[in-house]
Formats: structure tokens, sequence, C-alpha cells
């Protein structure tokens, strides 16, 4: 049985938002979004996938599509394939978020 704790996902730069992997197949993937104050993940979309985030520490600002609502710990957000969407750290505190895709965005 593969068993990881998020707890032990809490590494950050300074420089950048920091992704790490938990567990990824080729239908899926779960990382763990580490973002300082200030940092962000830029809009983006993803045509044929699906993106959830879960608030695991912090506050974060989020936008999918035309909306833009700040949440914390406990939120998941939904983000569905082909809708622009994005995080951004706007608080004092580091975030920490539990991020889930299916299936993994292909990469040219």
């Amino acid at each position: 049985m593969d068993v990881k704790h998020l707890s032990s996902f809490q590494d950050f730069s300074p420089e950048k938002l920091r992704k790490h992997n938990v567990f990824q197949s080729e239908r899926f993937f779960l990382d763990v979004y580490c973002l300082a104050p200030g940092q962000a993940q830029k809009p983006h979309h993803h045509v044929t996938s699906d993106k959830v985030y879960v608030v695991l520490e912090g506050t974060c600002r989020f936008r999918v599509g035309a909306e833009e609502e700040v949440h914390t710990v406990g939120a998941a957000v939904f983000a569905p394939a082909g809708a622009e969407h994005g995080v951004t750290n706007e608080g004092p505190a580091p975030a920490r978020l539990l991020v889930l895709m299916t299936p993994p965005p292909e990469h040219a």
C-alpha cells in the first residue's frame, strides 16, 4: 500500500510556487502546491482536464472563468475542462493546496 502524509509536503520556494507530486498515473495526478504570500499560478486552461483545488492551509483567491472568490481551509474549488483558472496567495501567511487533475494535461 502506497501511503503518503500530506503534512510532509511543506517545501516553499522564495522564487515561485512549489508543486509536489503525491501520486500520479495515466488517469490523474494529485499534487500539493505550496504558495508563499504573493505567489500565484497564472490563469491558464486545460482543454480536456478537470482540476480541483482543496485548501489545506492559508487563504487564497481563486479564479475560475470570470468568477473570483477568496477561500480558506476546507474549501474545494472546481475548475472544469476548458475554463480558465488560477490561484493567488494574497494573504500574509503561507498557503498549501491539494490539487487533483484528471486526466493529466497533455504536453506538446
